[in-house]
């Protein structure tokens, strides 16, 4: 058994913490640009368009991430591509929370009143500039208490980068419990800093709904 103090296992464990910041940080803003493309797609491109984004908010909401983080790892690589834990990761989880942002969004959009539309249009405004001095200010204001809600699941969905290799907090709190057999202590402080990154963001969110709310009201 390793001799491993309670500050040992912290101080790696926190090394390990930056990379699931890093991983939800990629996969937030990856996902945020992507899921943005897919709800004006939707949004302009006709049935055709809105079907087919249907039909990918649906596949990867209807799919566990811990398939689609196999698919990623295992499925690039039959193309020839060396593919790392990285990167698979990354694109594994930009693209599961890029269908889900876009359903937020789209969501959001939908709940501006029909006739802002009607009245904007009465204005001969183009799309772009009926989204842009219209609907997407009011939409922002709704989108962003559930946006920043949905990113704690984000860092919690970082966990499971951890089963194609991906050094986060829960490889190395499962490295660390094998190398000190102290799996309640390592996971105890593994849930810890979990808590530690996740709480914060979800405190943000509530303030954001309750001044979001306020205003609507």
């Amino acid at each position: 058994m390793s001799d491993f103090s309670l500050w040992d296992i912290l101080r790696n464990l926190l090394m390990a913490l930056r990379w699931t910041a890093v991983l939800s940080l990629i996969a937030f803003v990856g996902g945020g640009i992507v899921g943005a493309a897919l709800l004006l797609l939707r949004l302009r491109g006709g049935k055709a368009a809105n079907r087919a984004v249907g039909l990918y908010v649906q596949l990867f909401q209807g799919t566990p991430l811990l398939m689609q983080l196999f698919l990623a790892y295992f499925g690039i690589a039959l193309f020839g591509i060396d593919v790392s834990a990285w990167t698979a990761a990354s694109v594994a989880l930009t693209l599961y929370t890029s269908a889900f942002l876009t359903e937020i969004w789209r969501g959001c959009v939908a709940s501006i009143p029909k006739g802002q539309w009607e009245a904007s249009g009465s204005l001969a405004l183009s799309f772009g500039e009926q989204m842009r001095h219209v609907i997407l200010p009011q939409a922002v204001k709704i989108a962003i208490a559930p946006t920043v809600g949905f990113l704690v699941q984000v860092i919690k969905g970082t966990a499971l980068a951890s089963v194609i290799g991906f050094v986060e907090l829960t490889k190395a709190g499962s490295m660390i419990s094998n190398a000190t057999f102290q799996p309640f202590v390592v996971f105890s402080c593994v849930a810890l800093l979990y808590f530690v990154l996740c709480f914060p963001v979800s405190l943000y969110a509530k303030k954001l709904e309750r001044k979001t709310h306020g205003r609507r009201a």
